[in-house]
């Protein structure tokens, strides 16, 4: 463990405390007008899921846990479980929905991640920004409507609802960020 201030924190960052170590999902320094800066956190306890928030000032300092860093490749799901390996070893892990968490959709085959483990156990999951999808659902394009800005719901390969430009029709791929499934471009392939 190694003690650093609270507005160096970010997400994805594992702390220390009470003898508990929490997932940080959120990280935001607040500079209020009048008063002193504050640092609000969103964790999650590791052990068992729960959710805490927590609000300190900027210069308290926390305890972060040594994370390791490794690259995996995703294999498939095997009921609550997605199942990655490590393309160096060959040794498979066994990873759970709640670790995986809002990144499952955006899973595919053999798609190369990035698991935080800690005493060999994961914790967190970092997958690439952008991800390709087919669109397979989607309303037909309507004359008179070329208004730029418009947008219209879709459903994709995935399973995922977005917002697509008025101009994508059901069978185009589009690029989508994972973070939270919104419309970037048309894919180039």
């Amino acid at each position: 463990m190694v003690s650093v201030i609270a507005s160096s924190v970010r997400k994805g960052n594992v702390l220390e405390k009470e003898g508990k170590l929490y997932l940080v999902i959120s990280a935001e320094n607040i500079h209020p007008g009048k008063g002193t800066p504050v640092t609000h956190l969103e964790m999650r306890r590791i052990s068992d899921g729960v959710k805490t928030v927590e609000r300190l000032r900027t210069t308290d300092s926390v305890e972060k846990a040594f994370v390791e860093h490794q690259n995996f490749q995703y294999l498939y799901q095997d009921g609550e479980q997605y199942v990655f390996m490590n393309p160096v070893s060959f040794d498979q892990l066994h990873v759970g929905a709640d670790v995986v968490g809002d990144y499952a959709p955006y899973l595919t085959e053999n798609m190369d991640v990035q698991l935080q483990l800690f005493e060999g156990n994961a914790i967190s999951i970092e997958i690439a920004q952008r991800a390709t999808f087919e669109v397979v659902e989607t309303e037909p394009v309507m004359k008179g409507q070329t208004a730029s800005g418009s947008f219209k719901p879709a459903v994709l390969s995935n399973g995922v609802r977005t917002m697509v430009p008025t101009h994508i029709t059901a069978g185009t791929r589009i690029v989508v960020m994972t973070e939270d499934g919104s419309y970037v471009e048309r894919a180039k392939d």
